[in-house]
């Protein structure tokens, strides 16, 4: 199982919500380039980043920082946040970015998805954010009508390879992880499957990676030092 360390992004600071407030907002750290070297340092190969402006507005005002840790780092980098164009699209892949999530548009405008997946295949990746068991949207603020399983399942039906689903009422709350949804998605879909969201433990880490997922997100644990990225790798192999 791959551990993603995670970067969300505001005003080019590395911050973190709680359970996606945008009201309540931690800034880490000043300097996202040096968490990224940071987690090279304790043997990431990996990161997941949210450009939580653009998640808001569908902008990309952190498109140059992002572009510049695919650049200066050995990272795999996957960004998500905002991206709702096919221009948006380009430019991150363009820039070095291996790999860039849809959410709102995933939902919201399928032909869009339908040519990205096309042109792109792999290196396009979807977020299903849950909220009850419904997708929510446009960086958490709306909820949907469609539920989840409803939407992985044509997720997978349009050939999307990846997808990293974050429970809102897990992330940032530091209480464990929803190894029952995450068990029942990998037991149902072919699909990658990403979990995002309450990761806080080496226990949640072994019990992911017992389950058979592909890839686990941490992102709070690890900036208050409740969680070793370095223990989180080893036990994640």
């Amino acid at each position: 199982m791959i551990i993603f360390p995670a970067i969300d992004l505001f005003d080019g600071k590395a911050v973190r919500l709680y359970k996606g407030d945008y009201q309540n907002m931690t800034v880490y750290n000043a300097d996202p380039l040096s968490v990224a070297r940071c987690f090279e340092e304790e043997g990431a190969t990996h990161i997941h980043m949210v450009d939580l402006e653009g998640a808001k507005d569908g902008t990309t005002p952190n498109l140059e920082l992002v572009a510049q840790i695919a650049r200066e780092t050995s990272l795999f980098v996957e960004i998500g946040g905002g991206i709702r164009s096919m221009e948006t699209v380009d430019a991150y892949l363009s820039r070095g970015v291996d790999r860039v999530i849809l959410g709102t548009a995933a939902l919201t405008d399928e032909e869009f998805l339908r040519s990205a997946v096309k042109k792109y295949g792999e290196r396009i990746a979807v977020g299903a954010d849950v909220r009850d068991g419904y997708i929510a949207i446009k960086g958490w603020l709306e909820t949907s009508a469609c539920s989840l399983e409803d939407f992985l399942s044509r997720m997978q039906e349009l050939g999307v390879k990846t997808v990293i689903c974050t429970d809102i009422s897990k992330d940032g709350a530091m209480n464990g992880t929803n190894a029952a949804l995450y068990r029942r998605l990998n037991e149902r879909f072919t699909m990658d499957i990403v979990a995002s969201g309450g990761v806080s433990s080496l226990e949640d880490v072994q019990t992911l990676r017992e389950i058979g997922l592909y890839a686990a997100i941490i992102g709070k644990a690890y900036y208050t030092g409740a969680i070793s990225l370095r223990k989180a790798i080893e036990v994640a192999k």
